[in-house]
């Protein structure tokens, strides 16, 4: 039998990843939302960065609004994802501004909301292991930006899980795109450099 695709791997992991998620109890991932933002808060590297590239949180994913409201609350430009498929768009966000219901269910802000373009990434994912690797839904969109902002200039990609999404190894493919730091209601994960995001 032959070894399966990075891809069928993938697939694999993020079912797993899923339901390890998804069997989280709520309050559980309320508490972990609060101190996973006072983490990302303390990264020097986070600090001063503007705008920071966000996302409205969907089904149980950790929530980073309490993370971008205190961004905001320091001064810091926050920008919410806009899917414009297979692409994303991202545009400047404050708390109480309407929202649309944009691909994939995902809320996101209108076309009147002014664009912009991140310098800092919080990126969402199905499982993470210690070198930046990360499992995403499985459409790139987040990968597609990272790499098509890094262009333009250096990217910080922060990662934000719980702790039981971590797995040994993600595989990976020529297009994923390593995240610099992750950070769990546990710990903070710095990964090596890698030069694919910082070219």
């Amino acid at each position: 039998m032959t070894d399966p695709s990075p891809a069928a791997l993938k697939d694999r992991i993020r079912r797993e990843a899923f339901a390890r998620r998804d069997a989280l109890d709520k309050e559980f991932r309320r508490a972990a939302a609060r101190a996973i933002a006072g983490r990302a808060l303390a990264l020097p590297e986070l600090e001063g960065i503007r705008p920071v590239g966000g996302y409205w949180p969907i089904r149980s994913e950790v929530d980073p609004r309490p993370l971008m409201r205190r961004l905001l609350k320091r001064g810091q430009d926050v920008a919410l994802s806009q899917i414009l498929h297979p692409k994303l768009s991202w545009r400047l966000w404050r708390p109480g501004d309407v929202l649309i219901k944009g691909g994939f269910g995902v809320r996101e802000p209108g076309p009147d909301a002014p664009e912009c373009f991140p310098v800092a990434l919080l990126v969402p994912l199905a499982a993470f292991d210690r070198r930046g690797g990360r499992v995403g839904y499985g459409k790139g969109h987040f990968d597609r930006a990272i790499a098509a902002l890094s262009e333009m200039h250096p990217v910080l990609t922060v990662g934000l899980a719980y702790a039981a999404q971590e797995i040994e190894h993600a595989p990976g493919e020529p297009h994923d795109r390593r995240l610099d730091v992750i950070v769990t209601e546990a710990e903070v994960i710095r990964s090596p450099p890698h030069p694919e995001v910082r070219a």
